[in-house]
């Protein structure tokens, strides 16, 4: 019995499409912040600053380009 609950999670799992319009918007944002950056090379500079700052976050270390630092 316990095989049969365990197997009907699994179909639901597979047919559960809550959250598949937030990804699409996260893919296409990603697009966009990609394409600005390849054709506009002054926003690619401030991509980049944000991107790192954001992964010294992450790290737990402190930013470098932050004043005071």
């Amino acid at each position: 019995m316990t095989k049969l609950i365990e197997t009907s999670l699994k179909l639901k799992i597979w047919k559960d499409t809550n959250g598949q319009d937030l990804m699409e918007y996260a893919l296409m944002a990603g697009f966009l912040v990609c394409a600005s950056g390849f054709t506009l090379p002054q926003v690619a500079a401030s991509i980049s600053h944000v991107l790192g700052t954001l992964v010294a976050l992450m790290a737990g270390t402190p930013d470098p380009t932050a004043p005071g630092a």
